[in-house]
């Protein structure tokens, strides 16, 4: 492993990390050539960052898992409810979708993520691996129970599979409006116990970590957790709501990735 690769640190899933014939990563800004707003590991290809930075940041982040960049599987996201099975290096014309899912080794299935949650799935038994981009619209109108519905077609079995959650917008960071809360309530009644009183009575917190959870318990995922970090709060990792609050006018793009071995 190069310099440049190991410096890169994704954190982990120790219950993803045990399970033999996988590899993944959660990374965050460290070890990226970007500069600027986008300092670090920016691999947004979406960004206002120069193209030839991104490009530099991506190889790298495959290179982590010994392959060359156009292995990386990342679709054009656009906060769907769609997912892809991914079973040879994309088109310069992504498809666009919000999660990738597949059965092939060496393909790295990744997201691109800014305070939206980053789940990754590995089914040992199916030997399957997914990644989904879960922002608000797509968790709430379906994107997990697709990429679910996908690898259940592939042979997977969801009561074997173990899914981790990655840095995301945390609940005390996720301040709503009312015009939210009712959208949520009004699609999925449920999804209530994952508001929380604002600052303000027009105002609420919601918990985006919990309510992935509990979208992924409701399609029989046998083991599923958040490994934590609030991407609002920490400048560690890139944070759309954070740059426009600081009024930087775009953001970077955070990898989180698994391949099967």
């Amino acid at each position: 492993m190069s310099d440049a690769t190991a410096a890169l640190q994704p954190l982990t899933d120790a219950r993803l990390a045990a399970l033999p014939g996988f590899r993944h990563g959660f990374f965050s800004r460290t070890g990226g050539v970007s500069k600027g707003i986008y300092a670090g590991l920016n691999v947004g290809r979406g960004s206002g960052d120069v193209p030839e930075a991104v490009s530099e940041n991506r190889s790298r982040a495959a290179a982590y898992f010994g392959q060359a960049e156009d292995r990386l599987l990342t679709c054009h996201q656009v906060h769907s409810a769609m997912a892809v099975i991914g079973e040879a290096p994309f088109s310069a014309e992504r498809p666009h979708a919000d999660a990738v899912v597949g059965q092939t080794p060496n393909l790295i299935y990744g997201v691109l993520t800014a305070d939206c949650a980053p789940i990754l799935i590995a089914d040992p038994s199916a030997h399957l691996a997914a990644a989904i981009h879960a922002g608000w619209k797509g968790a709430l109108h379906g994107v997990i129970e697709d990429a679910i519905a996908k690898l259940v077609s592939l042979g997977g079995k969801p009561r074997q599979m173990v899914a981790a959650v990655g840095p995301c917008i945390g609940p005390a960071s996720y301040e709503v409006g009312l015009e939210f809360y009712a959208t949520f309530t009004r699609h999925d009644p449920a999804s209530e116990a994952y508001f929380s009183p604002g600052a303000a009575a027009d105002k609420r917190q919601f918990d985006l970590p919990g309510f992935v959870l509990a979208r992924l318990a409701r399609s029989g995922v046998g083991s599923a957790a958040w490994i934590g970090h609030d991407t609002y709060a920490d400048p560690l990792f890139f944070s759309n709501r954070r740059a426009l609050h600081q009024g930087e006018g775009d953001y970077g793009r955070l990898l989180s990735a698994i391949m099967l071995v």
